[in-house]
């Protein structure tokens, strides 16, 4: 299958390119820098030049392709109005990517978060939520999820808190840089919220499954800890920089607070008994021993 490839040069991108590459497809892979162009290159994609906002150039991807796997996100957080416009960019391009693979029968996998369920694991049967400060994100891959009545093979891989290689990446890569910044590792609250988390390598074994066998209209849970506490992530952060690990208030992770501050646990069990699907690789915290001082 030739797959074009949005947000390929990523942590979970790199992850996905090489899987593909690895099990017989190609890859056409999205690429909004000469840098990237390269990056992509010599991974053995083939790189089309244009960044997510380009909806041109998506629409060329799309033809050009028998599936896409959408994953590119501006990653700001740096203001509620940054994180806003992220959101709007990729909504747009959601649905530029969708009405082109209207009627085509073409599998398209995009991801959106784990939902939260209150006072128990999340499941895939739960909704992703529609509001706060990431709800668009929600609400575009329910639109997406809805094109499988349009003839578009959708579906939706549901990534946790944290998707990690080598000590970085997601809410705890985040953790980890303001414990840079600070001299604090810190956690929320009592820290004992639960953050779910995958290897990125486990996450691009599910997306790849997603892409051949996943029917239209279902969503899947890339989980592969169910809940980490967060204090035990950032002890094992504080630990590793030679920082003390204490408390500290939720504004300090600025519009990203409220979801830091959530118990967010979520289950795969379905994912791994419907599409066989069983991580490999390092858990979270073993992960984590690899972040250097």
């Amino acid at each position: 299958m030739r797959v074009f490839v949005t947000g390929g040069t990523g942590l979970i991108g790199s992850a996905v390119v090489a899987e593909l590459l690895g099990n017989g497809h190609t890859v056409l892979a999205l690429a909004r820098s000469d840098a990237s162009a390269l990056a992509a290159e010599t991974a053995g994609a083939e790189p089309l030049r244009g960044a997510l906002a380009d909806l041109d150039i998506l629409r060329a991807g799309v033809t050009q392709a028998d599936g896409v796997i959408h994953l590119a996100f501006a990653n700001d957080f740096s203001s509620p109005e940054a994180l806003a416009r992220a959101v709007a960019e990729e909504s747009a391009a959601l649905a530029t990517l969708g009405e082109e693979l209207v009627g085509s029968d073409r599998p398209f996998v995009t991801v959106s978060g784990t939902p939260y369920a209150p006072g128990r694991v999340s499941t895939e049967a739960d909704p992703v939520p529609t509001d706060g400060p990431v709800g668009g994100r929600g609400r575009a891959v329910t639109e997406v999820l809805g094109l499988a009545s349009r003839g578009v093979r959708s579906t939706a891989v549901r990534l946790p808190r944290t998707v990690h290689n080598q000590g970085t990446g997601g809410f705890a890569g985040l953790l980890t840089g303001i414990a840079r910044q600070t001299g604090v590792s810190g956690y929320p609250g009592d820290g004992a919220q639960r953050w779910p988390a995958v290897h990125a390598l486990d996450a691009a074994v599910l997306l790849r499954l997603a892409l051949e066998q996943a029917e239209a209209g279902t969503a899947w849970h890339a989980v592969a800890d169910e809940g980490d506490k967060v204090r035990d992530i950032a002890a094992v952060i504080g630990r590793r920089l030679g920082l003390p690990v204490e408390s500290v208030p939720a504004e300090t992770y600025g519009p990203l607070g409220p979801i830091f501050a959530a118990d967010q646990p979520s289950s795969s069990t379905h994912t791994r008994q419907a599409l066989g699907w069983e991580p490999k690789h390092p858990s979270l915290l073993e992960d984590l021993e690899n972040i250097q001082p």
